[in-house]
C-alpha cells in the first residue's frame, strides 16, 4: 500500500494534492497488491488471517531488528484487533524475516513488510475493515500503520507505514489506513533515512539506505 507524498503546510504538516494522491492510488497497487486481486504469498503464509479475538483488549510490544539498528514498537490490540492479530501472527511466523523496506517518502514514511521486494508481495490473504483511522486524516510523527488497496478497505495484508513526521493522507472511499500502534524507539534512525532520501532522489521511491528486516521479537 502507498501512502501521500506531503507537503510542508504553515502548520507543518504535509498534504498530498489531488494529483499526488491518484498517483498513489497507482502506486498502493504496487506497493502492496495488484488492484483487484489478493497479496501474492510467501513460503510458509497461512491462508487466512488469525482472529481478531486474540489481539482484542492487549497492547504488545514488539522489536524489528534491522540491519541499521533497531526499531521499537508498542502494538494496540484494543485499537486494532485485527491489524495487530495479523501483524504479531506474521511475526512470529517469521514472515517478516530478511524482507527489505522498499517504499520511502523521505518527508514521512517508510514502507515495509512486503516479502518479495517488490511492492506487490503479501501473506495470501487480505483482511478488513479499517480499524482506528485518524478523523482529522492526520497520521502523526511515530504512528505505525496497516498498508492497503486502493479503494477496498478490506484489502488489508502485510505491508505497514513506519511514520516518522506529521504527514496527511486525505481519506478515499476505503476510508483511511488503520493505525495499529506506535514507534516507541527508533523515530532518529527513520528521520536519517528519510534525510538520506530515495535511489533516485524522487518524493517517493526505493530508498538510499537499505533497511533490512533481520527479525521481529515480540514480546
Amino acid at each position: 500500500m502507498t501512502a501521500d507524498s506531503g507537503r510542508t503546510t504553515p502548520a507543518g504538516r504535509r498534504a498530498w494534492t489531488i494529483g499526488a494522491l491518484a498517483a498513489v492510488i497507482v502506486g498502493i497497487g504496487v506497493a502492496v497488491s495488484l488492484i483487484g486481486g489478493g497479496n501474492s504469498p510467501a513460503a510458509g503464509d497461512s491462508p487466512t488471517p488469525p482472529p481478531a479475538a486474540d489481539a482484542q483488549g492487549r497492547t504488545w510490544e514488539a522489536v524489528l531488528h534491522t540491519s541499521v539498528g533497531e526499531i521499537g514498537l508498542s502494538l494496540d490490540g484494543a485499537a486494532a484487533p485485527q491489524a495487530v492479530a495479523s501483524f504479531i501472527h506474521l511475526a512470529e511466523e517469521g514472515f517478516f524475516d530478511g524482507t527489505e523496506c522498499h517504499r520511502l517518502l523521505p518527508d514521512s514514511l517508510l514502507q515495509c513488510g512486503d516479502p518479495s521486494g517488490t511492492g506487490t508481495g503479501g501473506p495470501g490473504y487480505q483482511f478488513g475493515p479499517i480499524e482506528n483511522a485518524p478523523a482529522d486524516d492526520l497520521y502523526p510523527a511515530g504512528a505505525v500503520a496497516m498498508a492497503r488497496i486502493g479503494g477496498d478497505g478490506d484489502s488489508m495484508g502485510s505491508q505497514f507505514f513506519l511514520v516518522f513526521d506529521d504527514v496527511v493522507l486525505p481519506s478515499d472511499q476505503a476510508g483511511g489506513y488503520s493505525v495499529m500502534g506506535a514507534t516507541t524507539s527508533g523515530l532518529e534512525l527513520l528521520h536519517d533515512i528519510g534525510e538520506a532520501g530515495t535511489v533516485d532522489g524522487s518524493m517517493d521511491g526505493s530508498p538510499l539506505t537499505r533497511v533490512i528486516i533481520e527479525s521481529v521479537e515480540v514480546k
